[in-house]
Order: C-alpha cells, then structure tokens, then sequence
C-alpha cells in the first residue's frame, strides 16, 4: 500500500557572509511541539490540529537523500543534497534543523537573494509518518492529531507560504489530508440534512 506524502512547513534565512560560490542558508525545517491549526471547519465549527511530538524524527526516519528545492516543485531545479553533503539535516531539542551550501546555479543564486531579501522567508518538508495519534475534544470542537513518527523525509523547500510559524523555516502545506477532512465535513453536514428531512 502506498503511502500519502504529506508537507508542512517551517522558516528559513540567508547566512551573513556567504559570497562568491558560498550560498548557505540555515533553518528549520520543523519543529516539535508546536500546536498547529491546519483547517477550521465552515460546517462544524471543528478545529483540527496537528503536533510533531518530540522524537518523531529518529535513528530510524529515513534521511538518506533528501533534497532542497524550491516550492517542492518537480520542474524545480536541486539546490542541495543530503547524499552529496550539500545538505545537513540534525535533530536537536527544538526539531529538524537544517544547513545547506545552495549550488551555484542562476536559479540558485536567485532563490539564495529572495532568501537574503526575505521575500522568501518560510520553508516547508515533506514525509510519510508510520505512527500518529489522535484526541478529540467535542466540548472544545477540536481534533489534534499528534505525529508520534515519521519513517520517511522526501524534500525541504523553501516555499512562499507557510504553517508551522514556530520555526525558523517555516511554510504552509496544504495537502490531501485537508481535502478529506472538508470531505468529511461535507457528508456528515449532508448526513444530517438528509435525516431531518425524512422525518419532516
């Protein structure tokens, strides 16, 4: 079975210093522990929230080539590896930080400058997890899913919207996670419309 690779996002900065064929940035990619809103229901009024616990990422999350790239676009050009050691990626108490070398391209330098600008300040991963959690609070109108781990890290990329503001890459996903929570939404609303008209 295949999994869904899901994004999230996180904050990124240009290194004072960097010159010539040196264009390093530095960030995170995710952090633990930050409680983030991912999708306010119009239905409900049910907030649903996600948490990457601490320790999510491990010995066993698989990092063995993952790329930098732009927007997490296909057509997007690499600007750093794991694999090659042009991207470094460590665990620390906070979460996933991350230290790359961009290659020296014309669309690397050009990303590295709206880095350094600030244009673009956010950054975002994608992964698979292989362990989470849920809570629901119906009093509250909250669902927290909580990422206990995730097996798989694809790409870090610097995005122009972002969702965990918790970083210091930070960016916002939207994947197909939200979509089936609006589609929950949707049939539950037309559930109960259904049944107050038949007994009308």
């Amino acid at each position: 079975m295949r999994k869904k690779i899901k994004v999230r996002s996180m904050q990124l900065r240009a290194v004072d210093g960097a010159d010539g064929e040196n264009l390093h940035v530095e960030g995170y990619a995710l952090v633990f522990n930050q409680k983030t809103l991912l999708w306010e229901s119009p239905y409900s009024g049910t907030k649903y929230y996600e948490v990457i616990a601490p320790g999510a990422v491990d010995a066993n999350t698989d990092m063995s080539d993952v790329i930098l790239r732009y927007n997490h676009s296909d057509s997007a050009l690499i600007l750093a590896r794991t694999s090659n050691g042009t991207l470094r990626l460590n665990v620390d108490e906070k979460g996933l930080k991350i230290d790359a070398d961009i290659a020296p391209t014309t669309t690397g330098r050009d990303i590295y400058q709206l880095i350094k600008r600030g244009d673009i300040s956010k950054m975002s991963f994608a992964y698979t997890s292989d362990k989470d959690s849920g809570e629901n609070d119906p009093v509250a109108k909250t669902q927290t899913r909580t990422i206990d781990h995730i097996d798989f890290i694809m790409d870090v990329s610097p995005v122009d919207f972002p969702a965990y503001d918790g970083t210091s890459i930070e960016a916002r996903g939207h994947d197909a996670m939200i979509a089936e929570l609006q589609e929950k939404e949707k049939s539950e609303e037309l559930r109960k419309k259904l049944i107050i008209e038949t007994f009308l």
